[in-house]
């Protein structure tokens, strides 16, 4: 995280301005300032209240624009959340860092979704775009949304003290009410918020230290758990517009491939149809409800039209990958810094990992309604500045005229960081009067997501006498998501930092490293996106199996290897040595085929290791018996959502190592639904227990470093177990289960019962 350009408890007054008085109530504005770091946040008074789209969007055009602190007249507290809630308690964990400085309850929030606007909302971790994304949101807000809090708190505080002709370092706050010590007389925030607006901003204010949190580090219960429970958090498929029809649709199963002829006649017979309409690579049923339009899609007969793909599989796009990585071109992530001893012990492996989908436990929506000049968007998006700028390209029209009214998302893992959905939703609803709720399938999902590029990975090492590399290259060929997404953010020389990410940062203290990327771009109509963990889920698997082959070759024990690699004191070991404690390592012997593997790293600013537990059986089913987890993420705001996200992360990693894969044959997607896309069920669920080390570091991400580390601890698990190490994903019970035959046939030569074949 950047540092802010003043100590950590003061507010830089050059970079202020003043508050404004909001019809009653206190708004304390803030813009995000690209470049300064995450710790500036510039407050904006010029544009007047009444004008602004976010006040104007709140109902209370009064206010003052782009607040993220809004205290009404009533004393209702308001926070508009900068980024959006896909499950990872981001909503809860910005509540508390408000309600930790401003004085107030966490029940005392009520929390909002906000409009689309990167000069308000931009993350500028993500390059000042309103994203979320990257683990990025608690470390990119954790210093500006403390400071909002407390210039609120002081501002409050000055206007009492001054009712009441009291110094104001003599009051407290808490609960919303500023109370005078001395005398015990009392103000809600309602009573002063008014004239807490009148008041100049103050020049510094003092930020709480850690050691008089009273809500950050508590266990509390998420903000948004009781609509949940009873039904009433609104999801982007929970739309209901008044008017509103719904739309199933197909797009050519083919990728790239396009929409021929379209007999509709059987689709126009079924009850509750009202149209069918078309692209130029889909086509959607319209109806009275979904299973009316469902029904419809069903009796389509569609011919489609073959485009370059018509014969692309899986095994096409890896031989291409090879052969990048043999003659293409490569730039250089990280260079050795000396020479490496000629002599020593030469271990080179390759590893494929393949493409992903996301698959979402809510698939794909948006519900859409244009009208001339104007078009409004209800859907659940990672990008909503994104959606916005899409929409006003297809419709024509100013970006200004188009409203995008975020939702809840039930699921994101990057999926939602796309806007295709909303984009096609926007091409079909351009054709219709009517406000039109397009939803795809769960095989429209899968088969057209934006999947995790396919990798191909060439790593070698130069052991000495005792074990240790004194050369390590790391040669990683690959699509590029950052050179479609945001190409700006490639590096001069055309480098995908993301693509290295966790590759070239390690754990272990060497020096001759050599990190490659050979960029290999993938077919036309094969789009790649972000996939929960990105880069580093990635390299993870390829880094920690690694090392974990060369303690092996060297005859080290994988704990005490790794440990012989790490700095003394640093934090990666500090979660290696607990996770290492809790599950009892080197104690009592496991029995046959069972075995434990660990993955230790330092992904999105955090730190952490894995320790997985199984079991797997001579038929090579893998059986997960038991996982430790310890992180470092520094301060932990909510403990319940670092245990949450750290089991939930895990279990998403896991299911996708053993089970996941995304294949092509003839050009199309062959996975569909979760019966050949599967996840962990809840009797295959081992128990995740999660530590965590008390820090007082600024706190780094969380949502996706338990998916990042699963891979390789498995993997390396599996290894201790059989004997196998696996060089692909997912895992093949074929190959475990002949592991299991061998070993069979060694064990039965010992006894004379069988020679070794």
């Amino acid at each position: 995280m950047s540092a802010s350009p003043h100590d950590e408890h003061g507010i830089d007054p050059r970079r202020r301005s003043v508050l404004k008085l909001a019809g009653g109530g206190l708004a304390v504005a803030f813009l995000w300032t690209a470049g300064l770091g995450p710790a500036v946040a510039q407050m904006n008074p010029r544009r007047q209240p009444a004008d602004d789209a976010a006040a104007a969007a709140d109902g209370h055009p009064t206010f003052a624009p782009n607040a993220f602190i809004r205290i009404d007249a009533d004393g209702r507290i308001r926070l508009v959340m900068p980024t959006v809630e896909m499950g990872q308690a981001i909503y809860t964990g910005i509540s508390m860092m408000l309600a930790e400085e401003l004085g107030v309850g966490l029940d005392q929030i009520t929390v909002e979704h906000s409009i689309p606007s990167d000069a308000l909302y931009g993350q500028v971790l993500l390059g000042g775009g309103q994203i979320t994304g990257g683990s990025t949101s608690t470390r990119g807000q954790w210093q500006s949304l403390r400071e909002a809090g407390a210039v609120a708190r002081e501002m409050l505080v000055a206007a009492a003290a001054a009712q009441w002709h009291v110094d104001a370092a003599s009051c407290s706050v808490a609960r919303a009410t500023i109370t005078h010590v001395p005398s015990g007389r009392t103000l809600g925030f309602a009573a002063v918020a008014e004239a807490a607006g009148k008041l100049p901003q103050p020049a510094t204010v003092t930020l709480k230290d850690p050691k008089d949190f009273t809500v950050i580090g508590k266990p509390l219960r998420r903000v948004d758990s009781p609509d949940k429970v009873n039904g009433g958090t609104q999801f982007g498929i929970d739309v209901k517009v008044p008017g509103m029809k719904y739309a199933a649709v197909r797009t050519s199963p083919e990728l790239a491939g396009t929409l021929g002829a379209v007999d509709e006649t059987k689709a126009r017979a079924v009850p509750g149809v009202i149209d069918v309409i078309r692209l130029a690579d889909a086509v959607a049923v319209v109806g009275e409800h979904y299973w009316a339009a469902h029904r419809g899609l069903q009796e389509l007969t569609i011919e489609w039209r073959h485009g370059v793909n018509e014969k692309l599989d899986t095994a096409t796009l890896i031989a291409a990958l090879q052969e990048s990585s043999r003659k293409g071109p490569a730039l250089v992530g990280r260079k050795p810094k000396g020479e490496a001893g000629a002599d020593g012990k030469a271990v080179e492996m390759t590893f494929v990992s393949p493409m992903l989908a996301h698959a979402p436990m809510e698939p794909l929506n948006a519900t859409v309604h244009v009208t001339p000049g104007k078009c409004e968007i209800w859907t659940g998006t990672q990008v909503p500045t994104r959606a916005q700028k899409e929409a006003a390209r297809i419709c024509g029209i100013p970006l200004e005229a188009v409203t995008v009214n975020n939702q809840y998302l039930g699921g994101g893992f990057g999926r939602r960081l796309e806007t295709d959905q909303v984009e096609q939703a926007v091409a079909f609803a351009k054709q219709v009067a009517y406000p039109l709720k397009v939803i795809w399938s769960r095989e429209e999902d899968i088969r057209h997501d934006r999947v995790r590029p396919l990798y191909f990975d060439r790593i070698s090492a130069t052991l000495d006498g005792d074990g240790r590399p004194t050369s390590w290259k790391h040669r990683i060929t690959s699509g590029t998501v950052l050179g479609r997404w945001a190409p700006g953010g490639m590096g001069k020389d055309g480098m995908d930092s993301d693509a290295i990410e966790s590759a070239a940062d390690l754990p272990y203290e060497m020096d001759n490293v050599l990190v490659e990327w050979v960029r290999h771009d993938m077919p036309p109509g094969l789009v790649v996106g972000w996939w929960r963990g990105v880069g580093p889920t990635h390299n993870l698997f390829i880094v920690e199996s690694f090392i974990d082959q060369l303690a092996h070759t060297s005859g080290k024990d994988p704990l005490a290897y790794r440990r012989s690699l790490m700095k003394p004191g640093s934090r990666p070991l500090g979660v290696l040595d607990l996770a290492a404690g809790k599950i009892g390592w080197g104690g009592q012997p496991l029995p046959a085929r069972v075995g434990r593997g660990i993955a230790v790293a330092s992904p999105f600013g955090s730190h952490v290791c894995a320790i997985v537990e199984v079991e797997v059986t001579a038929q090579g089913q893998v059986h997960l018996r038991r996982a430790v987890v310890a992180v470092d993420v520094g301060i932990a705001i909510n403990p319940s959502s670092v245990q949450a996200q750290v089991q939930g992360g895990l279990l998403f990693g896991l299911s996708a190592a053993l089970f996941n894969g995304i294949t092509l044959k003839d050009g199309m997607i062959e996975q569909s639904n979760f019966h050949d896309y599967r996840t962990l069920r809840i009797n295959e669920v081992p128990n995740v227990e999660v530590y965590t080390v008390a820090s007082g570091e600024s706190p780094g991400g969380l949502g996706e470093v338990g998916t990042a580390i699963a891979a390789p601890a498995l993997a390396n698990a599996i290894f201790a177990a059989t004997g196998v190490r696996l060089t692909e994903l997912p895992v093949s019970r074929t190959s475990l289960a002949a592991s299991a035959d061998a070993l069979k046939r060694v064990a039965d030569a010992g006894t004379g019962k069988e020679g070794v074949a």
